[in-house]
This record gives structure tokens, sequence and C-alpha cells, in this order.
């Protein structure tokens, strides 16, 4: 192939990353991606690393090559996105939209707060071809859509470096993924309906014990869905980085309520936190500007007294049923 411009060019689709495109070419003139790439004049450059950052020389010289406007090869990049949010772009598409081509590979795809397909809008769907509404219900999930809204816009902002208010995603996050209670086996409410023998034999995974994290606090949905031993998620931002279809969706929706009203929610996951976890979760959010946590610490105590009355006015409600029952057996 020689240095002019080549005589077949594939236009990018929409929203198209630079890696996929190159992917899609590479097999027309019979070569792998690296030689397309070595042929568009960038000998030993990695498309993944193109695709992150592209001087404009280098995207000169593939306009030149191509055809294409210095623009369109720009637009194909990830140029907008902050450095910290690298370890969040998948190779590939993350979750598949079923009307998309399988070779066909989208920026928005690769994100883990992205849910809908660009240019189709239908749902992504997981490994298993089940898609949010499918596992949450079409009402719940419709409810849980504006908090992921929300979340996504803080994370939008995030990658881009640009202003995130008093809160970033990274002290969010964990917040999140902060083991607030002892890990312990599955409950009665988690475990499947099993007869005797099936409890003998699944004896291992109901004494299995499970990560308890304030992320189920927080999106109480995610907890009544989530098969019980895919519940916890990585620490941090490997939580999104590297997490489900399910688990961004939550962590997403749990992002943008802790942003709506974090004091609210940083008193709910401390309130139902043991000793250790609450200690955990106060170290967390010692890295919270200091302004909400004097409204934490402000809010707490009352909170936590009007918890305490709650639960004693309810032992006293059981304590008279429990009389008035005996009493009226006698």
């Amino acid at each position: 192939m020689g240095r002019g411009r080549l005589p077949v060019v594939y236009l990018p689709k929409v929203d198209e990353r630079l890696s996929s495109w190159a992917a899609r070419m590479a097999p027309f003139y019979a070569m792998t991606v690296s030689e397309f790439v070595a042929a568009l004049g960038l000998q030993g450059r990695d498309v993944f690393d193109l695709e992150w950052r592209l001087s404009e020389g280098q995207g000169a010289l593939i306009a030149a090559r191509t055809g294409l406007s210095p623009e369109a090869v720009q637009a194909m990049t990830f140029r907008e996105l902050g450095s910290a949010a690298r370890m969040m772009i998948a190779w590939k598409n993350r979750f598949p939209c079923p009307h998309c081509p399988e070779d066909l590979h989208r920026k928005t795809a690769s994100l883990p707060w992205r849910f809908y397909c660009p240019v189709h809008g239908v749902e992504f769907r997981d490994a298993t071809g089940e898609t949010l509404s499918d596992r949450f219900g079409t009402d719940c999930f419709k409810q849980l859509e504006g908090h992921a809204e929300s979340g996504a816009a803080h994370l939008d902002a995030w990658a881009r470096g640009a202003g995130q208010g008093d809160l970033g995603v990274p002290e969010v996050l964990q917040v999140l993924t902060a083991r607030h209670r002892r890990a312990s086996p599955p409950n009665v409410c988690e475990q499947p309906q099993m007869s005797l023998k099936d409890r003998r034999d699944y004896h291992d995974f109901l004494t299995t014990p499970i990560i308890r994290q304030a992320l189920t606090v927080v999106v109480p949905e995610y907890d009544q869905v989530a098969p019980v031993l895919a519940k916890p998620v990585r620490p941090g931002l490997h939580a999104l980085a590297q997490g489900s279809l399910l688990q961004c969706f939550a962590l997403t929706v749990g992002i943008g309520r802790i942003i709506e009203d974090p004091v609210k929610w940083a008193i709910s996951v401390m309130l139902v936190s043991d000793a250790e976890g609450q200690g955990r979760v106060r170290q967390v959010i010692s890295l919270w500007p200091l302004s909400l946590r004097r409204s934490i610490s402000a809010r707490f105590w009352r909170a936590e007294r009007d918890e305490s009355a709650r639960q004693i006015a309810e032992k006293a409600a059981r304590q008279r049923q429990s009389h008035k029952y005996r009493y009226r057996i006698s």
C-alpha cells in the first residue's frame, strides 16, 4: 500500500471509536490493526493509546491518508476526558445493544455510566441478554432513572475534569463501597426457598459470608434484585471500572442520590452500621468538605436519638401486644 490517499475508506459510524474504525478497515486491506496503523504513518503506535491521546500531528497524518477531516478523526478519540477517567474506558463495548453490529464499538458504550445505545435509544443488555428494566421491573426502573441521570451528569463532569460542586466522584464511591457491617452469610430474605435436602446440599452457599457495603443502603432496590453472591463491588473507582451492568447502574444511582442529599444518606448509612462499620464510614466521610461533615455531626446525634426512641416504642408495642394475647388466651 503506497503512501498516498487510501482508495477505499469507511466513514466512521455515529459515536464510533478509533480502535473500532481501524479494526473494520484493516481486514479490507488484508492487514492486522497494528499493520494498518503503521500504514497510516504511525509505526509502532498502539491504537488504544492513540484514541486516548491523539496529537494534532498524528490526527493530521490519519486525515491525509484517509481523506477524513481532522475533526472527524479527533471525534473518534477520548481527548475530552481527563487522565483520571482512563481506567473507566473499556477496550470494547461494555454492554451490547441488540441492534448494533457486533464489530462496531461506540464511545458511549465503553463508559460504565451509560445504559442506552446513543443511536437506537434502547437499553444495553448484560451477558445474559437481560436489561435493567427486566431486572428491576419497568416501574421501579423508571423511578431510578432520574437518580441515574443525575449521577451520570456528575460522572461526566468528573471525567472531563470540570467542576463537581462540593463532592467529587472518588469521595462518593468510597462511601458507597465502604463495608458498613461485618460480613455475614445470606439472611432469610436473601435465601431462595429450598427444601431441607437442598439446604443440606447448598450448605456452603448458605454459610458463605457476604461483604456488606453501604451501596445496599443507599440503593435498597439493588439489594432486593442483585444475586446475593454478586452484591459486593470492588472498592472505590474500581467498582465502576470493573462492575457488571447491574452494579454500574446501582453505583450511578447511588452517586446521584448522595449528590442530591449527602447529609441524609451519610446519616442513613451510619444509623444501620455496626460499630466497626461506622468507624469505616466516618473515615471515608472525613474526606468530604468540612461544611458537610459539620452538618452530618449536627444532625446525626438527633437522628440516633430518634432511632433509639423509635426502637424502644416498637419494643413496648410488641410487649403490649404479647400481654394482650396472653390475657385473651387465659
